[in-house]
């Protein structure tokens, strides 16, 4: 919302939320609809549920952290103060039965963005944080970490609020308590989600509650099954994904008001685009704030070339030329629609390859099987749309394939998404290759301009480099 008042902007919501309301006996359901999809801010829904289920997929395929060259950026609320970091779990001074639940999920040592945000956010007093992460660093560790830290087991209320965009993300979120809280049975857990009925006039006895932005607020104040001025920790994950739902926002802004002063805010987010800021700056008061700079040597890795063709036809038989000429371990193959995926994913079984199709019409649980068998090697091409481009590690992927260049809704490059595709290539210290098919004009007029943007030169494939492509691919 195009305002500078968060709250006024929740009353006014709340307020048209009412108006709408009251006209609603005399309305027929589809004006119904149509009114209640303009102030839930229905249209932004589609966005939101892309964004979750990329995230909801990252953590289903994580088996453990990614080995990131991203450098933390400390930006601390007092300057003055020293920056602590720890290289190792000990350190901490944590309870004995949580560093039992530490080691059991498998850290041997604290991840890069562990390192400093452990220490602000196991201080006395607690300290506020806004931290940028992406999935498999260790964050949701982290401040799940944090949580087991700060409640007092003796204390039979909620002491700890997480809010997550979606019930999938909160179930997600919820594992991860239940295996680092292993051996320390005296703290529960209670999920705050849609279709978990209490009954009226109860006053919930766990400590910790997770869930979702409108089933929490109506916890807090509808149904008064939480007391907000005893919580002392509050977190709200996955924020770029929950600003994409503008209900979202506006219920966490309005628990956010509910809780006492004192109460450390731990906010976190895998992108920080200037709506994410202003939300998360309204939300934490004072906070720490920890960000990844951009990972600028992934293309210093990866080996660029394009081959020219005239058509589609013609860039499948590039492709099966390619394959012809040198031995690929594993390959991922970008389309820019469902279409051309499934056409390529069927030529090249065709053509006798071992291939995968991930799309987006896949439920997520499906795309992360797919995954898995990728993964796993039982099949050695992934052809993908868009769906594949962030956040997905396998080790094996020696070339990342542009069947067709990414582009935006308005038709120009996108360059993060080329950055994120290619960036499946020459992952943990790796040499990668990357190619692209170019079949018009307008596709050279993209490269070129994502060549400028990059600063760095596509080469034109030629037979010559086939021996040294042959080198990296196999």
């Amino acid at each position: 919302m195009a305002t500078d008042s968060w709250a006024q902007a929740v009353d006014e919501q709340e307020a048209a939320a009412e108006s709408v309301s009251i006209n609603l006996r005399n309305t027929n359901i589809l004006e119904w609809l149509v009114v209640s999809c303009v102030v839930r801010g229905f249209a932004t829904s589609l966005v939101s549920e892309d964004k979750a289920a990329q995230s909801l997929l990252n953590k289903l395929i994580r088996n453990n952290l990614v080995n990131t060259t991203n450098q933390v950026e400390v930006l601390q609320k007092d300057p003055n103060s020293p920056l602590y970091s720890v290289k190792s779990f000990e350190e901490l001074r944590l309870k004995p039965q949580l560093l039992q639940g530490v080691y059991g999920m498998g850290f041997n040592r604290p991840s890069k963005i562990q390192e400093t945000a452990l220490p602000m956010m196991l201080a006395e007093p607690p300290q506020n944080l806004i931290a940028q992460s992406q999935s498999g660093t260790g964050k949701t560790a982290a401040f799940v970490l944090a949580m087991l830290s700060h409640v007092d087991p003796n204390n039979k209320y909620p002491q700890c609020l997480c809010v997550s965009p979606t019930y999938e993300l909160a179930l997600q979120t919820g594992k991860v308590i239940e295996q680092m809280g292993k051996h320390y049975p005296e703290v529960q857990l209670v999920y705050a989600i849609r279709g978990n009925k209490l009954q009226r006039g109860m006053k919930l006895q766990e400590q910790i509650v997770i869930g979702t932005p409108g089933t929490m607020l109506d916890w807090c104040g509808k149904f008064k099954f939480i007391d907000p001025k005893k919580v002392k920790v509050f977190v709200l994950d996955e924020a770029d994904v929950m600003i994409a739902t503008q209900g979202h926002q506006d219920q966490s802004i309005r628990i956010q008001r509910m809780l006492p002063k004192n109460c450390q805010m731990l906010l976190f987010s895998a992108t920080f685009e200037e709506s994410v800021w202003n939300f998360a700056q309204r939300i934490v008061p004072d906070p720490n704030i920890i960000k990844l700079k951009r990972e600028e040597e992934t293309l210093d890795t990866i080996k660029q070339y394009y081959v020219l063709c005239n058509c589609k036809e013609e860039k499948f038989q590039a492709l099966c030329n390619i394959y012809g000429a040198i031995t690929i371990a594993q390959a991922m193959i970008f389309c820019h629609t469902r279409k051309t995926a499934g056409w390529l994913a069927g030529e090249l079984s065709r053509e006798g390859h071992q291939v995968a199709l991930l799309s987006g019409e896949m439920q997520v649980e499906q795309r992360a099987a797919v995954i898995e068998r990728f993964r796993d090697g039982k099949e050695k091409v992934l052809v993908t749309t868009n769906v594949c481009a962030r956040g997905i590690d396998v080790e094996q992927v020696s070339v990342v394939i542009n069947f067709d260049l990414p582009v935006d809704k308005d038709g120009n490059p996108d360059n993060e998404t080329y950055l994120h595709r290619i960036g499946r290539t020459g992952r943990f210290g790796k040499r990668g290759l990357a190619i692209n098919m170019v079949d018009s004009k307008m596709s050279m007029n993209i490269l070129n301009r994502i060549q400028e943007h990059f600063n760095k030169k596509i080469e034109k494939l030629d037979t010559d480099d086939l021996d040294e492509i042959e080198k990296i691919a196999s």
